[in-house]
């Protein structure tokens, strides 16, 4: 018995098992295989654009990905430095098997948490809502709600060349039995694709003819609680694809499952395999590689890149074209790897279920691609699937609070119709959502949640404190309007001891004052639109002035807000003008007949 089931052992998984634990629910998580979790399949590393902006919105809710994260790093950088700070994204390589076992150990040590190793085979439901787990051996797990997180392993399938068989990732087995129980339960199946490039012997790798990439100094820490930075331990390098690479590229394509049509699955646009690169990008000579390390002392490199599908002939030949990599052992083949989803349109804003109360999705089953959208998805749906458990009100964060609800409202409002990647393109609010204030944004929220220690919480009072504290002192002193020119930097004056979040603060807040006060002016504008409130019981197909397809989508996703309801495709503002007009009559009515209830 247990109040939480949590289905996947991945990184949406880990995040929303320890969160429903630590909100004191009984919760159990089930893996297919004690061995996969937290597993990397693809990338040894954690953030990137947009995706370290997640990283510390997790971080900042309580949750475990950062500080495992500044454990286990090999090397750090902070990407997109030549620009302003709305776009400045953490990246680590990271040791995969060292945070295996750091969050391994995280989880066995969690109150309130049991990890077992089965496949879940059914959602089982009772008068319409969930009412337990039924597993592969039979077995039947009471609860009240489920989280479900099973990445690409619904069904899957591995593709390299002519050769295919149903597989997980790095030869681990699918799961075969769960896609069913969800199509019983209403939900249309899609099938997305991913992919990842060979792994590659260390000794057969010839560096000297790579650009070293170094980490940046001084290491900046993903978690807002690391109070010692991790270090720089291996570097990693930059090679090149050259003509010789793309035209035995060319010369196979009648051999790709990219292209020969034996690949269904939609793949992801912003990650594509190298044949797609040659294909799509016809007039570049030349792709960037690079070689990351899977682990410290680890003997097999990652070829970051040269995701493929081709034959194993083939990629022996295109690899072997690389600098460096003319004599590389391929120790793991690239593989396309394809996986049953759901349609994320099924969600509510809170990702729960719209017509199964206690069920709740995470991760790739939602359409998404990496670790990072999957670790904010899985402390985000864990979130709601306890509240619900407590009959309390769901918690909801709005594309003003954070990239989490960026990406949210992204998926259950627009959809998605290939692997969804967060970037901070997506984010209209960027300059205000940046991954410096993830804390003074999120962490008082989550205190309500009780997903926050009073040290963490002392430690945000802190930084909100000294900030104002210093900004104030800057201003009087006149040292603000030098620091408003774009190369000028902070430098306090001696005897002034501010920490570092409080001076990078100030420094921002200053530097772009006025940019802030324009996006603060536009977040409040929209922000009415947000708080104006659809009642959950309206029927939108009664609503004579609205179009037809306005009518069909609107009673289709029930969306919370005007806000919500302007976002939704196919639905105008010629629409929401009609929904406004509706709204305030449909107060005004309520408001009269509770005036006339009272006179009488």
């Amino acid at each position: 018995m247990a109040d939480l089931v949590v289905i996947g052992a991945g990184h949406a998984g880990c995040e929303a098992a320890l969160c429903g634990a630590r909100m004191g629910l009984d919760t159990m998580l089930l893996t297919l295989n004690l061995e996969s979790v937290a597993l990397m399949p693809c990338n040894p590393s954690i953030g990137g654009t947009g995706k370290g902006h997640l990283v510390r919105e997790v971080d900042a809710l309580g949750g475990e990905m950062g500080l495992a994260a500044d454990d286990i790093t090999l090397q750090s950088r902070m990407l997109n430095r030549g620009k302003g700070p709305a776009v400045h994204s953490l990246r680590i390589q990271a040791d995969k098997r060292a945070y295996h076992l750091r969050m391994l150990k995280t989880l066995f040590n969690q109150e309130h948490l049991t990890l077992r190793q089965g496949e879940a085979a059914e959602i089982l439901t009772q008068n319409g809502k969930v009412s337990g787990v039924k597993t592969l051996t039979g077995d039947v797990i009471p609860c009240r709600a489920v989280v479900v997180c099973t990445g690409v392993y619904l069904k899957s399938r591995i593709i390299i060349g002519e050769a295919e068989w149903d597989a997980g990732p790095q030869g681990l087995m699918p799961a075969n039995y769960l896609s069913k129980s969800l199509s019983d339960l209403g939900f249309a199946l899609r099938r997305f694709k991913t992919g990842t490039p060979a792994r590659v012997a260390e000794n057969s790798i010839d560096f000297d003819q790579m650009d070293v990439q170094p980490g940046d100094e001084p290491v900046t820490p993903f978690s807002f609680m690391t109070d010692i930075p991790p270090k720089n331990k291996i570097s990693c390098y930059l090679t090149w694809t050259n003509e010789k690479t793309h035209e035995i590229i060319r010369q196979n394509l009648h051999r790709a499952p990219m292209f020969t049509g034996q690949i269904n699955g939609v793949g992801a646009r912003y990650c594509p395999s190298i044949e797609t690169k040659i294909v799509r990008f016809a007039d570049k000579d030349r792709h960037q590689i690079f070689l990351e390390p899977e682990g410290d002392g680890y003997p097999e490199w990652y070829v970051q890149g040269m995701s493929s599908s081709m034959p194993e002939d083939v990629q022996w030949a295109m690899y072997r074209t690389i600098p460096g990599l003319e004599h590389c052992v391929l120790t793991r083949l690239a593989y396309a790897i394809e996986y049953d989803c759901i349609d994320s349109l099924t969600l509510t804003p809170y990702l729960g279920a719209r017509h199964i109360p206690g069920l709740y999705m995470a991760g790739q089953i939602n359409g998404t691609s990496g670790y990072e959208e999957a670790a904010a998805q899985g402390i985000y749906a864990a979130i709601n699937a306890s509240l619900y458990c407590q009959e309390k009100e769901p918690f909801l964060l709005t594309r003003d609070q954070a990239y989490i609800g960026v990406m949210a409202d992204d998926l259950t409002t627009k959809g998605t119709d290939e692997p969804y990647r967060m970037m901070t393109s997506r984010a209209e609010h960027r300059l205000y959502l940046r991954q410096d204030n993830a804390d003074l944004r999120l962490t008082l929220r989550a205190r309500e949640l009780g997903l926050i220690s009073d040290e963490r919480l002392r430690r945000t009072e802190t930084k909100l404190r000294e900030t104002e504290e210093l900004i104030k002192r800057l201003t009087d002193a006149g040292m603000d309007k030098p620091l408003r020119h774009p190369e000028a930097h902070l430098e306090l004056p001696e005897g002034w001891e501010y920490t570092a979040g409080a001076r990078e603060q100030a420094e921002i807040q200053i530097k772009y004052e006025g940019y802030l006060q324009k996006e603060m002016a536009q977040i409040r504008q929209t922000r009415a639109m947000e708080e104006a409130k659809i009642p959950a019981d309206t029927d939108f197909r009664s609503i004579d002035a609205l179009r037809l397809e306005a009518r069909e989508k609107l009673q289709a996703q029930r969306p919370l807000s005007l806000g919500q309801a302007s976002r939704i495709p196919g639905v105008n503002p010629a629409d929401i003008a009609v929904l406004m007009v509706w709204l305030k009559r449909n107060s005004e009515k309520k408001i009269g007949c509770v005036s006339k209830d009272g006179e009488e």
